[in-house]
């Protein structure tokens, strides 16, 4: 597959994706065009991995990005896996210099269940 120009350089989160891969395949549905089996696998993995909106999804993103020690790369990280406990967190924030305290773990984990 030949990759044919950039259409834009921006971060999205999975859920934004998975609409936008559903707006593709509705396209190429009414036009009658056979899908790629990449494209089919995309849509597949965004569909079984998406566990909330894409609304849902960038106001948690905009919420972390608002907390002291967040990152664009953890924040959008943190909204396409949701992770429901502090080990799941933790994992997240393996690679960085810093660790998080108990409190900070659970106020992520509180802004996380109310976005799902």
């Amino acid at each position: 597959m030949k990759v044919k120009g950039l259409i834009s350089d921006e971060r999205i989160t999975l859920p934004e994706m998975r609409e936008q891969l559903a707006q593709v395949e509705a396209q190429r549905h009414e036009a009658g065009q056979e899908m790629s089996y990449e494209l089919r696998q995309s849509i597949e993995h965004a569909n079984h991995l998406s566990k909330t909106t894409a609304e849902k999804a960038r106001a948690l993103v905009n919420e972390l990005l608002a907390l002291e020690k967040m990152k664009p790369d953890i924040a959008f990280r943190i909204a396409n896996i949701m992770p429901q406990s502090r080990d799941e967190l933790r994992a997240i924030y393996a690679k960085e210099r810093y660790t998080l305290t108990g409190e900070e773990l659970d106020v992520i984990l509180e802004m996380v269940i109310t976005h799902l």
